[in-house]
């Protein structure tokens, strides 16, 4: 009976930490389960043992569950019925599908050392580096092999004539001359499975009814299908997704996403204080566009809802930094002041004691403001620090701000702020005070506000107007930095 269950899996190695590609096909796979009401596995495929990271695994259960993907079936404690959902684990099951593949000619026992391999005859195609010395051996040799003890490899044997083709998705019908296919190695001396014959078994198994994957294994995919027909198997509904790539600042030039072009890891992303929904929201659109909606911001159930491979592009999508940090400027803009100002406080550091007292009135200007958290930090420093002064700031052509005019205004806006008590110095009263004088004395609001702002601050760009940044300076400290910006301006 065929299998109407959609099951997909994400089945990364244990080799380092997820990068970009790997979330994105991770939430591929978990999306489309989840919007057509299927399951969602997660296997963990760490055959390579020599590149095996110690705590890569759980590095990637916690980028899964950072990020909302949260898998049905999987390891430890996750459970299942399909299980061990670790390869190296499984063993015993690739042994024994490998010795049937031999049994029915599908495969063969290579006793070749490894010179043997690099050594093609001449003329002859390497095949991979291999000459296919083993694959006509007779019962007798093999047996004289295994009677002297000696190690072997399991090979698949690929037909020599013809062509194979599959399906993808995305790419429609790719088709590969068998004369290209090496006769690969399923299971090594140690009995260790490869990647190209442990996945199908597993995915057949798990009943894997769609792979969704990048596209550097479509190569490779003729070969699995291969596996699948010398077992009786059919195939799932294959799905090769477009690299993700990025742009060189200094170029323009457009390559696969690498760590030259900064962060790539969702964990790198997040400790630079982009929000994980936001990383994810953004992720999903490296390839995919709904087809009913040009909305771009989207919860996770949104994203379920909208999400079909029909709006999967075969084309590769660019990591565009701006364009992150647009998305996360917008999450930032939903939540209420309180959930920002807990988000960003970590990316503050130490404050002094009167901004520490106002740090709910600080995270409240930057809320609009900041596209990462990572930004909050540079942002307030003139709010511990005040930084150097700088007569040009207070040219200002629109507003006719000179520094002889912020010399000549400067004393009379000292004393009129000098007037209000501590206990009243707070953003509305002292925007009152100033907007009374303003009117009376007939002076232009611009002039005042930049005169105010620009010696407050100590410079150009502020999050927050004059009486903001006033208020969380507080009376004494406020005060004395326009005291010291007259000063200055007079020296």
């Amino acid at each position: 009976m065929i299998n109407t269950e959609i099951r997909t899996r994400f089945a990364p190695s244990p080799t380092g930490y997820m990068h970009i590609g790997n979330l994105r096909t991770a939430l591929y796979a978990w999306l489309f389960a989840r919007a057509n009401d299927g399951t969602f596995i997660l296997r963990i495929e760490d055959t390579d043992r020599s590149r095996y990271v110690a705590d890569a695994v759980e590095f990637i259960r916690r980028t899964l569950d950072a990020a909302g993907i949260v898998p049905d079936e999987g390891p430890d404690g996750i459970g299942g019925d399909y299980g061990p959902y670790v390869q190296s684990e499984r063993m015993e099951i690739y042994k024994k599908y490998a010795e049937q593949l031999v049994e029915s000619g599908h495969a063969y026992r290579c006793f070749c050392n490894h010179t043997e391999e690099a050594a093609p005859a001449d003329g002859e195609k390497s095949f991979g580096g291999y000459p296919r010395t083993c694959r006509e051996l007779s019962p007798e040799e093999i047996q004289a092999h295994l009677d002297r003890g000696d190690a072997y490899v399991i090979r698949q044997k690929m037909p020599l004539v013809g062509e194979t083709t599959f399906y993808d998705v995305l790419h429609g019908n790719v088709t590969i001359p068998n004369a290209e296919l090496e006769d690969q190695v399923l299971l090594k001396r140690d009995g260790m499975p490869t990647y190209n014959f442990a996945n199908v078994i597993d995915d057949h198994l798990m009943k894997v009814s769609h792979i969704i994957r990048g596209t550097e294994f479509i190569t490779s995919t003729p070969k699995h299908v291969l596996l699948y027909e010398a077992f009786g198997w059919t195939p799932p509904v294959f799905v090769h997704l477009a690299p993700v790539m990025g742009r060189d600042d200094a170029t323009g030039k457009i390559s696969k996403l690498s760590k030259r072009h900064g962060a790539t890891s969702f964990d790198d992303l997040v400790r630079m204080g982009y929000p994980a929904a936001a990383i994810v929201n953004y992720v999903a659109l490296l390839g995919w566009s709904p087809k009913t909606t040009n909305q771009e911001v989207f919860s996770m159930d949104e994203l379920i809802e909208a999400f079909s491979l029909e709006g999967l592009s075969k084309s590769p999508a660019v990591f565009d930094y701006d364009k992150l940090g647009w998305m996360s400027g917008e999450y930032f803009k939903a939540m209420t002041d309180e959930e920002f100002a807990a988000a960003a406080r970590p990316f503050a550091g130490a404050l002094p004691a009167r901004l520490e007292e106002q740090w709910p009135a600080v995270a409240h200007l930057l809320r609009t403001r900041v596209e990462e958290l990572g930004d909050v930090r540079p942002a307030i420093e003139f709010l511990i620090e005040p930084p150097p002064f700088d007569a040009g700031l207070y040219e200002n052509k629109r507003n006719k701000v000179t520094p002889g005019a912020a010399r000549e205004l400067l004393p009379e806006l000292i004393g009129i702020l000098e007037a209000l008590p501590a206990e009243r110095w707070e953003n509305d009263l002292l925007y009152a005070l100033l907007e009374e004088c303003i009117e009376r004395e007939g002076w232009k609001k611009g002039t005042v506000m930049w005169i105010l702002r620009v010696a407050a601050a100590g410079q150009q760009v502020t999050p927050g107007g004059a009486t903001e940044i006033l208020a969380i300076l507080g009376r004494e400290t406020g005060l004395e930095r326009l005291r010291s910006a007259l000063e200055q301006l007079s020296a």
